[in-house]
């Protein structure tokens, strides 16, 4: 089968796509906007992209009306967020956490998650997830016909719990993927956990 994307409706250019670049970390973010309502959505157009600085992108579509999502709104706002690594436990409320609600309604208390400070940032984290990063806005643009929004974010400070990373012998933090469990998306509604750790030396 040979797709040719030039001719394809953009819904089934995005359903290939979705299943051809797999698996896709899920950043799961939280988000608030300028009277302080929290909002929680999922993304799978993430990565890291910059480690000096350190930098991840997220790049966030639009509501079904064409109007802004609400985490590319708050982000723009307060230039502040939240990105989790959610475990497979989170798996349906990750999921319930994509709804689309009126502006300033929060997906936590839809999900009944709960919320811890992080000390020295504005934001709190989710209670559940292992991994939480602090991340403040460093660049943005937009690119496409509908368009994407690319948010770049700095990587401020790195939540880990202390039950899934342990200091190796050069002194840097050694995270157990496999405790972490992190949820990767594949096509249409299904995921990914965790799986074999397959060690291959690289070349010298």
């Amino acid at each position: 089968m040979l797709l040719e994307l030039e001719n394809m409706e953009k819904s089934d250019v995005y359903h290939a796509l979705t299943q051809v670049v797999v698996p896709r970390p899920v950043a799961w973010v939280l988000s608030s906007n300028q009277q302080g309502a929290l909002n929680l959505a999922p993304f799978s157009y993430f990565s890291a992209v910059c480690s000096d600085p350190p930098l991840i992108m997220l790049s966030i579509g639009s509501k079904p009306d064409g109007s802004p999502k609400d985490t590319y709104a708050n982000i723009a706002d307060t230039e502040k967020f939240v990105i989790h690594i959610a475990g497979s436990d989170l798996a349906t409320k990750v999921t319930h956490s994509s709804v689309t609600l009126p502006r300033g309604e929060s997906e936590i208390e839809l999900c009944d998650l709960e919320t811890t400070d992080v000390d020295g940032f504005d934001l709190p984290r989710i209670v559940g997830p292992k991994i939480a990063m602090s991340c403040s806005l460093y660049q943005q643009q937009e690119i496409g016909n509908a368009p994407q929004r690319l948010i770049f974010g700095r990587i401020e400070k790195i939540w880990l719990d202390d039950a899934v990373v342990e200091v190796d012998q050069q002194g840097r933090p050694k995270i157990d993927a496999a405790l972490v469990d992190p949820l990767a998306r594949l096509g249409g509604s299904d995921y990914q956990t965790f799986g074999d750790v397959v060690t291959v030396p690289r070349p010298a």
